[in-house]
């Protein structure tokens, strides 16, 4: 699948250092959240919004957007970018579902971290949050899988993106077990970037990469509540 260029969630955003930079699966999720149905009065939930890219995209006028982020530079950055875009964005700080307790909604979209991370003994840099997941690239994944069904109203969708390195058939079984009616989406084919191409070695010692392969699978996975 080639990704075309989108203006908005490309190289327009501000992003204060170390905030993840909108890329190739940030645009393949926003592909995806064009094709959902966000009529006035949808409540739409971006969890873990980095720059607010999702956020924006889904900001049309009676669509009621609310991204979520960790990280205090990231939620800068997102409200920042809705204040330029004249997009009506809240954005609040926390972990995941923290700091939206209490609520539910039509739509959530998630580009988590989920990138099979080697134990290292040394500090990793800040911004590598955005995108290790652990040493099976799940540990942000999983508690999404697990949280997302309780905030989704019936008939409600999340959207999220993952690597199949960390899994896409464990993803689908966990939100079937969590139950939702979980798809895939759609699914791209891209090299590796630098990241992962420094970890390639260690991740075929630990049987997640198949010989001298250098592309990765993108998979965007849509899983809806009854």
């Amino acid at each position: 699948m080639t990704l075309a260029a989108e203006p908005l969630i490309e190289r327009s955003l501000l992003r204060l250092p170390g905030v993840y930079p909108p890329q190739e699966d940030t645009l393949l999720l926003a592909q995806a959240l064009d094709r959902e149905e966000m009529p006035p009065g949808t409540e739409v939930l971006d969890v873990g919004t980095g720059s607010g890219a999702l956020a924006l995209r889904a900001a049309h006028p009676g669509v009621r957007v609310t991204a979520v982020d960790r990280d205090r530079r990231a939620v800068l950055t997102a409200r920042l970018n809705a204040r330029r875009f004249h997009r009506r964005v809240r954005v609040r700080r926390g972990d995941l579902f923290d700091a939206v307790a209490g609520r539910d909604f039509d739509l959530i979209v998630s580009n988590p971290p989920y990138v099979p991370a080697p134990p290292a003994p040394l500090p990793r840099p800040l911004a590598s949050r955005a995108w290790d997941g652990g040493t099976d690239g799940r540990a942000v994944v999983n508690r999404l899988c697990d949280g997302a069904p309780k905030m989704l109203r019936p008939h409600g969708v999340l959207l999220m993106v993952q690597s199949g390195l960390c899994g896409t058939d464990r993803t689908m079984h966990r939100l079937a077990r969590s139950g939702l009616r979980a798809t895939v989406h759609d699914r791209a084919h891209i090299p590796f970037g630098p990241v992962l191409r420094s970890r390639a070695e260690w991740l075929s010692s630990v049987g997640l990469l198949e010989g001298s392969e250098q592309h990765e699978e993108l998979v965007i996975i849509r899983a809806q509540r009854p």
